[in-house]
């Protein structure tokens, strides 16, 4: 079968295999999923198809095996989510986040970024110039006037203790 061929062909039964599929799987979109995926299948093997070898016919079991498959993955996954509840609860953010949050969102980008990569995800000075493509020395700065500037912030509102620790200057 030809690129035009196929085309031609794809353009007549695919409205057909997708209410096929619809029928069988009574889901519209996921009909059109199965029934496209099946195309898909069928374009690398469009050299095999004859004319007389009953391609419709292919796409259509290959589109029937891929709604059932999703439908046991669906229905192992469902089973699953049913033996492991949610946890009761799950408690918020406190105070000392969301001061520090509302914090870093004040920096510029950049200060906010190298504070956000050494303190919070535990890079280093190199790791953080690596991942942002600054120098070194930009990112030691950013991270001092960052932290300068975090400690005015969080300083302000001494009767919850403070946020920033004096002594070492590494957000808690």
């Amino acid at each position: 079968m030809t690129e035009d061929e196929f085309d031609a062909f794809y353009a007549a039964a695919f409205p057909r295999l997708t209410g096929q599929l619809y029928a069988f799987t009574g889901d519209h979109g996921e009909a059109q999923d199965v029934v496209q995926e099946a195309f898909v299948r069928a374009w690398d093997r469009r050299g095999q198809f004859l004319a007389d070898s009953a391609p419709e016919a292919w796409i259509r079991t290959v589109a029937m095996r891929l709604a059932v498959s999703r439908w046991r993955r669906a229905k192992r996954w469902l089973e699953l989510v049913r033996r492991t509840p949610p946890p009761d609860s799950t408690p918020g953010p406190g105070p000392e986040y969301t001061a520090l949050v509302a914090a870093l969102r004040e920096l510029p980008e950049a200060q906010r970024m190298a504070i956000v990569l050494h303190h919070l995800c535990d890079l280093s000075v190199e790791q953080v110039a690596s991942e942002t493509g600054a120098p070194v020395g930009t990112v030691k700065a950013r991270l001092s006037r960052g932290r300068a500037e975090l400690a005015k912030r969080l300083a302000g509102d001494e009767a919850d203790g403070p946020i920033l620790g004096k002594e070492s200057g590494r957000v808690r």
